[in-house]
């Protein structure tokens, strides 16, 4: 009898332990909303996983459209919880109520600490984009590739065109700056998808296409320049006026931030090109435009003027040296150089930001010395403006900061001006962000917050006017 009672007291001491160690095992997602001083609160997701007795995890931004950014050690202690994130050089601490399934802590970052509070769940909700069309759809969707010659490549997009087998005034849609999809998708929003539906709904066909070298096209995206993407969009024309279904005395060119860079560049050399629509696009040079979006965006982001000041001039110095003439090996010591002497200007917590020197230096070297950066910053939009002689409309957001609406939709307008073309319209919209969300800040950080993907008064805009000039 003693023998079988204390097999039943193990017995109940096994199971016991069992379940308290299940109790305490944090493997799972934990989400939660970081606070930000500007108002703004981001959804994050860790999510963690046991083996033994450690733990590691990932995290995700769905709002910012990131997912799986690798976290370093994760260290649990009774009912403290801390994880590092040497990606993004932060840190999260926080203390665990097993009971709740909570955690309460803080996300500590660039020497600021933001409240996250997190709790565990089984499934994390995908960020809520109500505009975003799904299928079945009333009108006719053909995934289609065309061919750009000068280049031997092949261009991956949707076409999209009603259903009444008539000939249709057709768009091409140009993306914006970085590898991009046919859907132009950002930060979890697909505004050419948007588009695209609204546009086709009103009688328009609209061909909308993967970046060379992402998605389905092929190509080098890293090696091109704005002159390359110009040769993808002239392909993506040529392509169009060979369908029965558009008519190609109305073929024209809708083109966001970048992409209103290459629509001018496309329309002042084609007479196929029947109208153009600029959203956000830049009407001064590159380097004028980046200094421009810094200031703002760090002013947006509650940094002082004397700070903001010396980023510039750290700016200048840089752009200095990569649009002279010098072959790559002279600039590339000159920028290890400058790179080294604004390093050394930081202080040191601003220094532990950028984690090892040596790294932090060589991936800016490499970007700025990309063929697309260099070009970029010598890129002066109004040389091609002014030879632009087809109907023009030009919008901005009131709150863009990547791209000022004052600055920029001016210098459009005195381009088109001296051009001598009468055929134009510029607008700005008030209460709208780059992407031509309704938003509060105009910050990028508030992009993936708003669940509206383009505003209905944007889509108004430019529907009235196509209509009205292809009537």
């Amino acid at each position: 009898m003693k023998l079988i009672f204390n097999s039943l007291i193990l017995s109940l001491c096994f199971t016991l332990s069992t379940i308290l160690a299940q109790e305490k095992d944090l493997s799972g997602s934990w989400v939660g909303k970081l606070k930000l001083p500007n108002g703004i609160q981001l959804t994050i997701v860790f999510n963690l996983q046991k083996t033994g007795d450690e733990y590691s995890a990932t995290l995700d931004s769905p709002d910012q459209g990131a997912k799986g950014i690798p976290c370093g050690k994760v260290k649990v202690e009774n009912d403290s919880i801390s994880i590092d994130v040497p990606a993004i050089v932060g840190n999260y601490a926080g203390k665990i109520n097993y009971d709740d399934k909570k955690i309460t802590g803080y996300w500590n970052q660039a020497g600021s600490s933001f409240e996250l509070n997190l709790e565990y769940t089984k499934e994390v909700a995908a960020p809520k984009r109500p505009q975003e069309p799904k299928p079945p759809f009333p009108y006719n969707v053909e995934e289609v590739r065309f061919r750009n010659e000068k280049d031997n490549i092949t261009l991956a997009g949707t076409l999209t065109y009603p259903k009444e087998n008539k000939k249709y005034p057709a768009v091409v849609l140009i993306t914006g700056s970085g590898a991009q999809n046919r859907d132009e998708e950002i930060f979890n929003h697909k505004p050419f998808l948007v588009i695209a539906d609204h546009l086709t709904k009103n009688g328009f066909a609209v061909l909308r296409f993967d970046d060379r070298g992402f998605g389905e096209s092929e190509g080098n995206h890293s090696l091109a320049t704005t002159m390359d993407f110009a040769e993808d969009v002239r392909a993506a024309v040529n392509f169009l006026k060979t369908r029965d279904e558009i008519d190609k005395h109305k073929i024209g060119l809708i083109g966001h931030s970048e992409g209103g860079m290459i629509a001018p560049i496309v329309a002042s050399s084609s007479d196929d090109i029947a109208f153009i629509v600029l959203m956000a696009a830049p009407g001064v040079p590159g380097d004028s435009i980046l200094y421009l979006q810094t200031e703002l965006i760090y002013k947006a982001e509650g940094q002082s003027t004397e700070k903001i000041q010396q980023i510039l001039k750290g700016l200048r110095e840089v752009y200095a040296i990569l649009k002279s003439d010098e072959e790559e090996t002279s600039l590339s010591e000159k920028l290890k150089i400058k790179f080294q002497e604004l390093f050394n200007q930081l202080t040191e917590e601003e220094k532990k930001q950028y984690g090892n020197p040596e790294t932090y230096m060589e991936m800016e070297i490499r970007m700025v010395m990309s063929p697309w950066f260099r070009y970029f910053l010598k890129f002066n939009p109004i040389k091609y403006l002014e030879k632009v002689k087809c109907p023009v409309l030009a919008i901005n957001g009131e709150k863009d900061l990547q791209v000022p609406p004052k600055e920029n939709l001016s210098a459009i307008k005195s381009a088109l001006k001296r051009s001598g073309n009468k055929k134009y319209l510029i607008k700005e919209l008030p209460g709208l962000n780059h992407l031509f969300q309704t938003s509060q800040y105009g910050t990028i950080g508030e992009y993936g917050v708003i669940e509206e993907t383009i505003s209905p008064d944007a889509l108004k805009v430019i529907t009235e006017w196509l209509k009205e000039i292809t009537k």
